[in-house]
């Protein structure tokens, strides 16, 4: 039976699931950036998808101009693409030995987490409850020890970041969400997560700033997030893994220190792969809810153009095929491993317009997680058009588990 709840079928939703016989980074088609992803469109549904999805190629243009210019030749010329290649060997054992604690290391036990009341509030301040703001110091040593200087000297990346809104009678069930790359604002967040529906519904919510952005910016670092991706291909693995990492210090922090119950993530774009990542290594969690991820990097970047096609002549120079990119980055990605939360608590969103995280990749993630529930919007991935409906099932979504209290 199929698990997509929305009007919306993919074109492959009613086959069986495509065998693999080998590790993803393999498996997939060499040219799987270039393949179509069909859709059953109807009437007004054809022309929002189409409408939305032009701008989103417009932004994607433009954003991969700007990427391009500014962290393309820091970290994927050709000389930096030779280091991170040499580093395939150290990942890739961790990768194929498919157990996720392999790379994503326990954080150490009680990390002091300085919690603020906040002197103001983007938009929702609440009758019944208080908005903190969360800081720790990251302990996070990057797995690689080539990495271990260039990657600690971001002074600013080494503190973490997190806004706390929580109900004066709690604790409560917590949902915590993740923005996407360089879009950190809590004012937009706080807005497109739908936090304080949430949270009038009867959980706490949070959100959580990934590294390299909003205050984990480096000092000259030319936009919020440049950090994430500027240091190579390695150097995000590292990133991913620091992701994980503090992210599982605040969920140490909030069970043990506050008392929360239930924990569960949501997030967009790449905070919706790292949410991705999360239910890989973090089993305490009752949920993850990936809006439109991005899952494998390496395909996305060759749609991203003009950084494919100098991604595409810088693998050539270094002798590398894309398999060798998804290998080496195989060891941060869901994909790689099976996930440690049930099918039930799993749930993908993914706009059939988008052309920044193609519809594909959710497919793929879908796939990979045993088809468990699915929604697909007829919008891009930045126009969530119909997103009131998606809202709606992720509220049934979160009565049907327990997570909220049943109406």
């Amino acid at each position: 039976m199929t698990t997509v709840l929305s009007r919306i079928r993919h074109g492959g939703a009613e086959e069986p699931p495509r065998p693999r016989t080998g590790p993803w980074w393999e498996t997939l088609p060499a040219d799987f950036a270039y393949q179509p992803e069909p859709f059953a469109l109807q009437g007004m549904d054809k022309v929002r998808v189409g409408a939305t999805a032009a701008t989103d190629v417009v932004i994607r243009t433009a954003g991969a101009s700007l990427v391009g210019a500014l962290a393309l030749p820091l970290g994927f010329h050709p000389l930096e693409l030779k280091r991170a290649m040499d580093d395939l060997a150290f990942y890739a054992a961790m990768a194929e030995s498919g157990d996720p604690t392999r790379f994503f290391r326990s954080p150490p036990p009680d990390v002091r987490v300085r919690a603020e009341k906040a002197d103001w509030y983007p938009r929702f301040s609440p009758d019944d409850g208080h908005c903190e703001v969360l800081r720790f110091d990251s302990p996070f040593m990057p797995v690689n020890p080539r990495l271990h200087r260039r990657y600690l000297r971001h002074a600013e990346n080494r503190i973490a970041h997190a806004r706390y809104w929580h109900h004066d009678d709690g604790p409560r069930p917590t949902i915590v969400a993740i923005h996407g790359f360089s879009a950190d604002l809590y004012l937009v967040n706080e807005w497109f997560f739908a936090l304080p529906w949430f949270y009038r519904m009867g959980c706490d919510v949070l959100l959580y700033t990934l590294p390299f952005h909003g205050e984990r910016q480096p000092k000259y670092s030319p936009f919020s997030g440049h950090g994430y991706f500027a240091g190579g291909p390695s150097h995000i693995n590292e990133a991913v893994a620091q992701s994980v990492m503090d992210f599982r210090i605040l969920v140490d922090w909030l069970m043990k220190k506050r008392g929360v119950p239930k924990i569960g993530v949501t997030g967009v774009s790449l905070g919706g792969f790292t949410s991705s990542v999360l239910a890989v290594a973090e089993p305490r969690l009752s949920f993850a809810i990936p809006n439109v991820p991005v899952v494998t990097l390496p395909d996305l970047v060759l749609e991203w153009q003009p950084i494919g096609v100098a991604v595409k002549a810088a693998l050539r120079l270094v002798k590398k095929r894309i398999v060798d990119a998804r290998h080496l980055l195989a060891v941060s990605n869901p994909l790689t491993y099976a996930p440690a939360i049930e099918r039930e608590g799993l749930f993908i969103v993914g706009g059939v317009g988008d052309r920044l995280a193609p519809p594909k990749h959710s497919r793929l993630l879908w796939e990979h997680w045993g088809r468990c529930r699915m929604h697909w919007f007829p919008g891009s991935h930045l126009l969530h058009l119909d997103r009131g409906v998606y809202l709606e099932e992720v509220a049934k979504f979160l009565h049907q588990l327990d997570f909220l209290p049943r109406s």
